[in-house]
Order: structure tokens, then sequence, then C-alpha cells
């Protein structure tokens, strides 16, 4: 039988193989934390490689990413659809082991890692979404919701700021399944940490309110059994601080920073295998390794016994069993489309001039009703993003049946989290910030949007609208930058059926991100057909129009859309044959067939004004280099919201002269 230290070589050889083959990429981590991973995978982690969606598997998170090869190993060698050809593709082009793990490219990887500190975050999110689902699902003697979630972090994720955010958290809401391992070699990319990280991390997760298990030994399978168990049977969440050698098996490299994110090189490969007494081939792991690697018996018997488990629960509680599958699977309701769309029609026929942060809230309200998977939140916000409807609840520490988390002022952390929620399944998770605060997220919404995951991002407060909190608080860049991130959805509706559309469509997207962005002020509502109504959710539609070919076409988003209407008005009494087009989602909109975006935007109308209180330069790829932008091309100012939009051009006078300037 062949010993864990066997074992785990195996994990430090093909690490090493891959990396020198690929000429690139981190040995150091992989050689490691090997042991700690062999008596993890082998020994308490839940899984099933021939079904790695799983719903009450362990999760397992790499946070340090760039030690991909560890967990590459580990997929391959536990019988997961994970090649050794597809190991010896380690960072080709359009392999499935890519540098840093990423979600949807290999089964069994949980998250995209690498940013550091966000693989630790959408753990936290993970642990919350098992413990909430368990609190709403579990029912005595039916513990159907039931599973850790593991992860490995290095100093850098330790260093990062968002750890800090989430594992404060983590510690306030008594994520007791929740159990991280740090990898404590004191190494990093420029050398040895002591010089710029002396921090007593130790202390540090003490103050949290997590279980630390100190200075265990990385490389004893006994020691790190013990650590495990005591970390499982604790309520809290535990940090085990695991005191490993970097690269341990080469022999001239560990412990020091040239195996950190470099080959071992040739040599050095073939002095490791001498040192750990490996005599095969590169990429050669003999039959019995494999053997006792292989988790597909052990883990499709851990599922069939959970469907037993699942069978007993829905003769006992069939309904709430029906609605956990449909959870998990990610489907909305049957009746949300139509309910949604009902509500929507409502709100055309009952006319309000609100704030769109105010119509989001109703929108809450309305689909809250239908939605029990919907996981709301805000970073320290609530009163004034107004993310909490008359159904929301509270999470706590003792009572995690709720369905409203308060993230404190965690922005990225929040954000992060939030894809951790969406990846675990069960929940359709929305939070909320000023927008101008995306800005600490971004890192964690450009994931979302590289995982496609339904993560729903609310920001008010939207524009110079915002007002006396001045210009450290008003936006003017970030909608045009959340708009040029690849798969990011980004609304700003001008009113509060917009709105409500913008949230039907961030809910009902299965393939990324939404961000909705909000006024602090109040919006009239336009006046619409039905066929107008329909084209809402195309992402930009004619909302006002002129007889026959129009001479100017005005584009206008959220509060802007007013000025451009009230400015349509004043130039047909004058004679001018001019349309408004209403832009809520331009990256909608351009997903529209070439029909669809000629009827509205005709190529031969070329004069053309965009009006939107940010950036200006966004603009131009509607308007072309001869039209007019009424927009921002400076940071705001500290005065009331009136005196700010007159003092930047955001008046119907100023949108009427510029439009004159092109017709004439």
């Amino acid at each position: 039988m062949s010993s864990s230290k066997e074992l785990a070589n195996a994990i430090r050889v093909l690490s090493m193989d891959a990396v020198q083959k690929a000429k690139s990429g981190h040995p150091g981590a992989p050689m490691g934390m090997a042991d700690i991973a062999e008596v993890l995978w082998r020994g308490h982690l839940r899984h099933n490689p021939l079904n790695p969606q799983w719903a009450n598997r362990d999760r397992f998170v790499l946070s340090n990413g760039h030690g991909s090869m560890l967990l590459y190993s580990l997929l391959h060698l536990s019988g997961y659809d994970l090649s050794i050809d597809d190991l010896k593709q380690f960072r080709q082009l359009h392999s499935r082991t890519p540098g840093h793990p990423e979600y949807g490219y290999a089964p069994g990887v949980e998250t995209t890692t690498g940013p550091l500190g966000q693989g630790i975050t959408n753990a936290v999110g993970m642990a919350i979404a098992e413990k909430v689902l368990a609190a709403q699902f579990n029912r005595a003697g039916h513990e159907i919701v039931d599973h850790h979630t593991y992860v490995f972090m290095g100093d850098g994720c330790m260093m990062e700021g968002i750890s800090h955010e989430a594992c404060s958290l983590a510690g306030t809401l008594g994520l007791g399944k929740l159990i991280a391992f740090w990898d404590d070699n004191g190494i990093s990319i420029d050398g040895h940490v002591d010089g710029w990280f002396s921090d007593d991390t130790a202390k540090r997760f003490e103050a949290y309110g997590w279980q630390v298990i100190p200075a265990v030994d990385g490389h004893n399978a006994e020691a790190i059994n013990a650590a495990i168990e005591q970390a499982k049977a604790d309520p809290r969440p535990s940090l085990i601080c695991c005191k490993t050698i970097i690269g341990y098996g080469s022999p001239n490299k560990s412990g020091s920073h040239d195996c950190h994110g470099s080959p071992l090189g040739d040599a050095e490969v073939a002095a490791s295998r001498e040192f750990l007494g490996w005599p095969y081939a590169p990429f050669e792991i003999p039959a019995e390794i494999y053997s006792a690697w292989d988790a597909k018996a052990a883990g499709s018997a851990a599922e069939a016994d959970w469907e037993t488990q699942l069978a007993a629960y829905a003769a006992a509680y069939p309904e709430l069993a029906v609605e956990l599958k449909r959870r998990v699977s990610g489907q909305l309701p049957a009746d949300f489309a139509a309910g949604a769309q009902a509500y929507i029609e409502q709100l055309q026929a009952n006319p309000a001039n609100i704030a769109s942060r105010k119509a989001s809230q109703n929108a809450l309200e309305a689909f809250g009703k239908l939605l029990p998977e919907f996981l709301g939140g805000s970073a320290d916000l609530a009163p004034s993003n107004l993310t909490m409807y008359s159904a929301s609840k509270s999470i706590s520490r003792d009572d995690a049946s709720g369905n409203y988390l308060h993230y404190g002022v965690r922005e990225f952390g929040m954000s992060a989290m939030m894809n951790g929620i969406a990846l675990h399944g069960g929940f359709v998770p929305y939070g909320a910030t000023f927008l101008m605060f995306m800005e600490y997220a971004r890192n964690a919404l450009r994931m979302a949007a590289l995982m496609k995951q339904r993560v729903i991002f609310v920001y008010t407060h939207d524009s110079i609208g915002l007002g006396e909190d001045g210009p450290t608080h008003q936006p003017v860049e970030q909608t045009a930058t959340l708009r040029l991130m690849p798969n990011m959805s980004t609304w700003r509706p001008c009113d509060q059926v917009e709105s409500a559309i913008a949230w039907k469509y961030a809910i009902e997207r299965q393939d990324g991100p939404t961000s909705l962005i909000f006024s602090r002020q109040n919006l009239t509502q336009m006046p619409r057909t039905a066929a107008q109504l329909a084209d809402v959710a195309k992402g930009g539609y004619v909302l006002v129009d002129c007889d026959g070919t129009p001479e100017l076409i005005f584009i206008a988003t959220g509060s802007e859309v007013e000025l451009a209407v009230k400015a349509q008005a004043e130039l047909t009494a004058a004679g001018h044959k001019v349309r408004v087009v209403s832009m809520p989602a331009t990256d909608v909109f351009d997903k529209q067939d070439a029909a669809y975006k000629e009827a509205v935007l005709p190529a031969a109308v070329s004069k053309r004004v965009a009006v939107e209180a940010g950036i200006a330069d966004y603009w131009y790829k509607y308007i072309g280099l001869n039209g007019k932008i009424v927009g921002m091309t400076t940071f705001g100012e500290s005065a009331p919201a009136g005196e700010l939009f007159a003092e930047f051009g955001f008046t119907v006078d100023n949108v009427v002269a510029t439009a004159k300037s092109l017709l004439a």
C-alpha cells in the first residue's frame, strides 16, 4: 500500500513536470502543500468525481490560484474528467488547465482564482450560502444541506485587504463549516516575507472570532489530520496554520523564492525525483498510486447515501424538497416571468414620479414575493440604497434563516462574497453601495463577468445629482467603465418602468452579472405604447418620435431622458423633426439584430446628440465623430443637485442649443 508521502509526491512530480513542460508556472506552492492536500482530499473531502455538481459536495477553493497545478493534479488523480494529456497542456492555448484555475474550464474547479484574496472571499460566500440554505431547508432529523468549505491560502491572500473584510464577517456570522489552511512558508515572489509581512496572523483571526490551530507541521500527515478533525468539531470558522517548506522535495531550491514563480529547470527536476525517491518518467504515475487516489467509488457512495436522505426528506417534506431542487438547479419559479410582466404593465398604467432607487425598492417588494431565492444585502447603506423590503429578514450568527446580509462597510468583500454565493447555488444574490464605491469592488465585478455568474450589483446615487457630498462621492466615469467590462450588463433606467424591467432582466439573465444604476433624485415617468414597453428590454428604443425621417436623434439615459424629451418638444415646436432614444442598457442594445438597431438609429441620420450626466467620451460609438455630447469632462463639485446640473450644462436650454448647433 502506498504511503501518504508517496501519494503526496504524485502531486509534486505532476506539478513540477507540468510547469517544466510549459516553461512557466509556480511549482513551489503545489510541492509545499502536497501533504496537506493529500490528507484533506483522501481523508475528509466529500466529493464525487463522476458528478462534480453534486449539490451537497464539500467545496474546495485554491485561493492561492497561482499554485493551480496542485488543483489540477488533485482532480486528475482522484478521477475527474481531466486527463494526463490535459496536464501536459498546462498553460497552453485553449487547454483545460490554464495558468490560474478558471471556472468552467475543468470539472471540479469551483471558482476562478488568481487575484489574491478573492478565493478565500468566494469561500466565505459559499459558506454563507451553505449556512443560510441549511437554515431555510433543514428540518429535525433531516440535515439535507450539510457540507464544508475548505480553502487553501497563502501569504499573498493574507496580505490583500479583501481577506480582512471577508474573514471578519465570517467570524461574526459564525461560519463553522468554513476551514482555511494557511500555507505559512514565509516566502513570496520578492523573497522572505518577514520584511513586509510581520502581522501576528493567529491573533488577527482570533480577534475575528475564528478558531486558530497554530504551528501545524504541514508535512506531517498525522498532525494535519488531527488539525482537520479539531477544526470540524468547532462551531467557529477555523484557520489551520501550516508551517511548510515551499518547493518541498527540491534539494536546491526549496525554502526560497527561486521555486515560487519559475520552473525548477531540467537538472533540478531530475534532482527532485532522486530526492523524493520517484523513479518514474515525467507524467508517469504507477497504477497503485492511481488506485489509492481514486475517489470515484467513495464519491458515488457518498452521493447515493445523500440521495437516500433526500428521498426520506422528500417523503416527509415534499414541497420543501421540490423547492430545494428547483433552487439548487438555478431555475426561476414558473410564475416569475408572468408575474414580473404584470407588475411592469401595472407600473406603466399608474405613473409615479419617484427616484429610481425607490423604484428599485418597489421592484424588490414585488419580485421578492415571487423569488424566495433572493439573498440581498448592502455595504452599510441599506437606508440609502433602499435594498430592504417588507419581507427582508436579517441573517445573523444565531438565525441564518433570513434573506438579507448586512455586509458592513466592505464593498469589495461584499461583491466577491456574492460571487461565492452564486457559485454555491440556491440563491440569486444582490448587493448594493453608492455607484462611486464600485471602484473598491471592481475586480470582483470583473470576476463575476469572467465566470458568467448571475450576480446583481445595485448602485445608487448615480451622478452629480448626488449633490452636496461633492466630487469624492459623485460618479463621473464609473457608468462608462462598467459598460466597457466584457459580459457585464449595465442598466441606467429613466423611470420606475425601466427600473422594473432592468430588475427583471438581471434576474432572468443566466450567463453573467448585471449592474443596476439608480438615481437619488425623483424622475418623471415617461408615457409609452405597448410596443415601446416591449422594446425597453432591448436596451434601447424610440421613446419619442417625429413624422417621417428625423433630422436629429437624441440618445439619453437615466435622469437625462426627461431633458432630451423636453428639448425635443421645443425643437419640434420650432419645426424640426427630432427623435428621442432612451438607451438604458447599451450592451443589450448592441446585441440586437442589425434591422432593429437601424430602425432605432438609422445610419442616414448623422446628426445626433447624446445626453448623460457621466463621462462624455463613451458616447462617440453611437453619435460618430460629428455628433455632440452633453456630458461630463471634469469631476463634479459640492453643491445642491439643481445648481450642479445647471453648472455643468444639463439644462433644456443647453441641450436645445447643442442640437441647434448641428441643425444650423
